[in-house]
């Protein structure tokens, strides 16, 4: 079997990719999986690179709240080696930034989204803010406990989520197996991984790839077969699997693909940005915290990453859910965050700044809205031989790396059935 791989961009890796800046190799946002994401992991290790994204042995989350009125408190959220639900249930007790009525209120809103079933259709159209109300929490349990999970996984708010999505996300990572939330994250360049160990991989299974390659067309011949014209040559084929945008989808389906094509132009996107500070000193010793009481969501290490070298250290600051700060001029970003880095970190008042610049993904997820259920279709068209990728289908997941491995697998599953290749796979199922 020959297989084709149209990339549009200069290289793989779609919205996770890196660049160079001077010096350094440097990502253009932080991305991190979970050990349920079953998908990406089973991806890391076919192309040989699990062991430069490892996953912490255990959760655990410094959690900064500078905005407490008797000064900064430092928290975690970690988790034991007790089943679920308990494996939490220390960490939740002792959480300084919630008052203990409202731990306990956590407690029953958390039994009470286990026995939630995410694809329950009903779910879809309910906000999960609405849902968190009614079940007793308060605007500081929202902001210190569901929003720091939800935002970053979800990129939106408790109010403008599905509850569909976030019951998923809750009840895999936090309410399935008492390991599922462990974090990973990349020890290099992400283009290493998405990108060279990726290429690597394809060239070694005889994949043709080819970059800066656009398609521009798709048609179905009267023999069954379909035509992808890019410029400058025109490919056949017997099974396409279309992995763009979903408005990049819609103008490029044919006639009669999808029942209502109009649905997934109403899939609306959400921002996510990074700011990037290389510090002339050390100013940050754990490799990751989350704050509160502060714009600054997440701040991750990327120095050793980067190849940064002597004595500094680069910080990334990553911030989903940034439609009020996407479209600012650096010079007001800069001014913005530099001092709540201060306010965080002691260590880089007076530091000196060797470089800040920003990173913005204005399209960076499909947006978790209620109703996006609806509109997100599956791998398989009424087209046949025609099938559809991305992270923003019906995959289960939100907009993630996990979301983005999965459609791909589905897809290609499908295709393969159609022509007689059935293809078990050996992914097994977080929750």
């Amino acid at each position: 079997m020959r297989v084709t791989l149209l990339e549009g961009r200069p290289r793989l890796g779609g919205l996770a990719f890196s660049f160079r800046r001077g010096d350094l190799t440097v990502d253009n946002g932080q991305h991190v999986y979970l050990r349920c994401c079953t998908a990406y992991r089973w991806f890391l290790d076919r192309i040989q690179g699990a062991h430069l994204a490892p996953v912490q042995p255990r959760l655990d989350v410094p959690v900064l709240d500078v905005g407490h009125p008797r000064g900064p408190r430092l928290g975690r959220l970690r988790r034991t080696g007790l089943p679920v639900p308990l494996h939490l249930g220390w960490s939740l007790a002792t959480y300084p930034h919630l008052s203990l009525a409202e731990r306990a209120s956590v407690g029953r809103a958390a039994l009470a989204l286990r026995g939630l079933d995410p694809a329950d259709p009903a779910l879809d159209d309910v906000a999960f803010g609405d849902w968190l109300r009614r079940h007793g929490q308060s605007a500081r349990t929202i902001e210190a406990l569901w929003d720091l999970v939800g935002v970053a996984t979800l990129n939106a708010t408790a109010p403008h989520a599905s509850l569909g999505l976030a019951a998923m996300v809750f009840k895999t990572g936090l309410l399935s197996d008492n390991g599922a939330a462990d974090i990973g994250w990349a020890r290099v360049p992400l283009g290493e991984l998405h990108d060279t160990l990726a290429r690597k991989a394809l060239d070694a299974v005889g994949v043709r790839t080819e970059l800066r390659a656009k398609a521009e067309r798709i048609s179905r011949a009267d023999d069954g077969t379909w035509t992808v014209e890019m410029p400058g040559e025109t490919l056949r084929a017997d099974a396409v699997v279309l992995a763009v945008p979903q408005r990049e989808t819609h103008a490029l389906l044919p006639d009669g693909a999808l029942d209502e094509p109009g649905r997934l132009l109403g899939i609306d996107t959400a921002p996510i940005l990074n700011v990037h500070v290389v510090y002339d000193r050390k100013v940050l010793r754990q490799p990751f915290f989350t704050a509160l009481g502060s714009p600054v969501q997440w701040v991750f290490d990327r120095t050793e990453s980067s190849g940064l070298t002597g004595p500094g250290q680069y910080l990334a600051v990553s911030q989903s859910a940034a439609q009020d700060d996407i479209d600012e001029p650096v010079a007001a970003l800069r001014a913005r965050y530099l001092p709540e880095l201060e306010r965080l970190l002691p260590a880089a008042r007076g530091a000196g700044i060797r470089d800040f610049f920003v990173t913005r993904e204005r399209a960076a997820t499909f947006a978790p809205t209620p109703g996006v259920g609806l509109l997100r279709p599956g791998a398989r068209t009424r087209a046949p031989g025609l099938y559809l990728a991305g992270a923003w289908t019906a995959t289960g997941w939100p907009a993630t790396m996990e979301g983005a491995v999965r459609s791909g697998f589905t897809a290609a599953s499908a295709a393969l059935g159609a022509l007689g290749r059935p293809y078990d796979h050996p992914l097994q199922e977080a929750a």
